[in-house]
């Protein structure tokens, strides 16, 4: 399930990202994360969506389980927006990037009328580009040295999917989100995505 973040889980998300191994792949991810990090960071999502970047919780439809984040951040004059992500360690290998990442490209372009959703990853972390082959993007290329990160320089390859290469699956449902009145929602069995 896609909600919004609550202070409520700021302990949560401290203890996901506090792990060295979710640190390393994610250019925003301080290590070690800062005591108060994740409050300061939930409490400034706010401001972050009048500027047009969204950020959810991703959690699991059964337990309600806090396993990562996810974040659109969008360029409205270019119709173009950015995906960035994170999944906790203990639930990487269960797909649940790929449906985070398929539902924010639907709602992307569904409710958002983007023309252009892009995403890059560091070059050592395979398993994202995985992600967003399987969500549908293609390989642009790789930007060499593109991002520093602990004191080195890091090559991301980048993949993107046009609004005319994209077409609506039949298991997402769009609904109501504090944007445009509406939530995306998928339908599997153990994640569900809904904003609202």
């Amino acid at each position: 399930m896609l909600r919004s973040f609550a202070l409520a889980d700021a302990d949560d998300v401290s203890n996901l990202v506090s792990d060295y191994e979710v640190a390393k792949t994610t250019l925003a991810v301080p290590h070690p994360y800062p005591t108060d990090g994740a409050a300061g960071w939930i409490a400034g999502h706010p401001a972050e969506e009048d500027r047009n970047h969204t950020t959810f919780a991703i959690t699991l439809k059964t337990t309600g389980e806090l396993v990562g984040a996810i974040t659109l951040i969008e360029k409205r004059i270019h119709l173009r927006a950015e995906i960035g992500y994170w999944i906790g360690h203990a639930y990487w290998g269960n797909g649940y990037a790929t449906e985070a990442t398929k539902a924010i490209i639907e709602w992307g372009f569904a409710e958002r009328g983007l023309n252009r959703i892009f995403a890059h990853h560091f070059a050592e972390n395979l398993a994202s580009g995985r992600v967003m082959q399987k969500s549908g993007m293609t390989y642009e290329g790789t930007i060499r040295d593109c991002v520093q990160k602990d004191g080195r320089f890091i090559d991301t390859p980048i993949y993107s999917i046009l609004r005319r290469e994209w077409e609506p699956s039949n298991d997402i449902r769009v609904m109501k989100t504090r944007h445009s009145n509406s939530t995306v929602m998928g339908e599997r069995s153990d994640l569900r995505m809904s904003c609202g």
